[in-house]
C-alpha cells in the first residue's frame, strides 16, 4: 500500500469533513419516490431481535439490506432472502437474476467482511444492489477514551495506529474489488452499508466516485448513524447512479434497536 494511499486514510479521519456530508438541508425533491430502501447494521440482533422486525415489517420497504445480521433467518412481510451469506443479508419483493460474493477466497480469523451484488429485476428494469460491510477497526469504548494521562494516553494513541493501518490496507483491497464490480455492472447501481468509514475517506471518494450519495442529495438534518460512542459518527451510506433519482433520505433516530440508526430512503427509478 502506498504512503499517500495511507495518509489519505488518516487525513479522512482526522481533518474536517465537509459540512455537507454530515449535515444537511437540502430542498424538497419533486420527484415521486417508488423504490424504498432500508440498510440498517443490526448489530446481529443482539438487542431487539423481534422489535427489528416489527419495525421493518412497518416500514413497508421493497429491497432491506442488513450489515452484522448474526446469521440469522428473519422474518419479513412480503420480502425474500434468495441467498443465505455471512454478515450480510438482502431481503426484497423483487426477483433476484444472479447473485455474487465477491470477497470469495478472502476469510481468515483476521478477516470480518463481507459484501455480495444482487442483480434485482424491479418494475421491468435490472439494478445491481451492492451490499457492504468493510472490515471493522475493532475498536473498544476503552481503546479510544483518553484519561488525561500521557503515559497511558500515548500508548493508547499507539495501540490505535497499530489497528488502523493494517485495516486501511484490508478496505484497499476491498475497495478495489467493490469498485470493480461496479465499474462492470450492466445496470444501474445501488451500493448500501456500512462502510466503517467517515465521509471524506479514502472509502467514501473511491466507492462513491461516478454515484450519488443520496444523504449529500436529498437528506436533511444530521447524517450521523453509528451511536455507541460519544460523538457519533456517519458510517453507513447509500450510493446509486445516476438513473435511481434520491428522493427522500433519513437517518431514523426514533428507533434504537442496534448501535446503528437505520437508515431509510425512497428514490425514484424510471
Amino acid at each position: 500500500m502506498e504512503k499517500k494511499s495511507v495518509c489519505f486514510h488518516v487525513f479522512g479521519i482526522i481533518l474536517l469533513n465537509p459540512v455537507k456530508r454530515w449535515v444537511n438541508y437540502s430542498t424538497e425533491s419533486k420527484e415521486i419516490a417508488n423504490l424504498k430502501i432500508i440498510s440498517f447494521n443490526i448489530k446481529g440482533g443482539k438487542l431487539e431481535i423481534e422489535n427489528i422486525q416489527e419495525y421493518i415489517n412497518q416500514q413497508n420497504a421493497d429491497i432491506v439490506l442488513l450489515q452484522e445480521d448474526g446469521g440469522r433467518e428473519y422474518q419479513f412481510k412480503d420480502l425474500k432472502k434468495d441467498h443465505t451469506a455471512p454478515i450480510v443479508s438482502t431481503y426484497s419483493k423483487y426477483k433476484t437474476i444472479a447473485h455474487k460474493e465477491l470477497f470469495a477466497g478472502m476469510y481468515n480469523e483476521e478477516f470480518n467482511a463481507y459484501s455480495e451484488y444482487s442483480d434485482i429485476e424491479i418494475k421491468g428494469k435490472t439494478y445491481r444492489i451492492i451490499n457492504t460491510y468493510l472490515q471493522p477497526f475493532k475498536f473498544e469504548k476503552s481503546m479510544v477514551k483518553l484519561n488525561g494521562n500521557s503515559e497511558e494516553d500515548e500508548q493508547k494513541v499507539k495501540d490505535i495506529v497499530k489497528r488502523l493501518i493494517p485495516t486501511f490496507k484490508m478496505h484497499q483491497e476491498q475497495v478495489d474489488i467493490i469498485r470493480k464490480s461496479i465499474n462492470e455492472s450492466p445496470y444501474p447501481v445501488i451500493l448500501a452499508g456500512d462502510l466503517n468509514s467517515v465521509p471524506n475517506s479514502y472509502e467514501y471518494y473511491h466507492l462513491g466516485k461516478g454515484l450519488k450519495d443520496a444523504f449529500f442529495e436529498v437528506g436533511k438534518g444530521s447524517g450521523t448513524s453509528f451511536h455507541d460512542y460519544k460523538f457519533p459518527i456517519r458510517i453507513d451510506f447509500i450510493f446509486t447512479s445516476s438513473s435511481v433519482k434520491p428522493v427522500t433520505y433519513q437517518v431514523d433516530r426514533s428507533v434504537k434497536l442496534s448501535d446503528h440508526f437505520p437508515v431509510v430512503a425512497t428514490f425514484k427509478i424510471d
